[in-house]
């Protein structure tokens, strides 16, 4: 298992931003994936101003993917 799918999700920590496709690589999927959370309102997509990147935040998808386990 890679050692960023190892973190466990911590309450109030800062938060952890990453691009699309690292996003997928973190959650197993691809980016095609991520990109439909993010515009079907499940996750949300922060643009970094002046260009087009996205990024996502990684305690976001964490705290999604431990409610799915539930």
């Amino acid at each position: 298992m890679p050692r960023s799918a190892q973190r466990k999700p911590q309450p109030h920590s800062k938060r952890h931003y990453a691009s699309i496709v690292d996003a997928a690589d973190y959650l197993g999927c691809e980016h095609k994936l991520v990109r439909k959370m993010i515009s079907a309102g499940k996750i949300t997509g922060y643009r970094i101003p002046g260009s087009r990147l996205i990024r996502v935040d990684l305690n976001e998808l964490d705290e999604i993917m431990a409610g799915d386990a539930a």
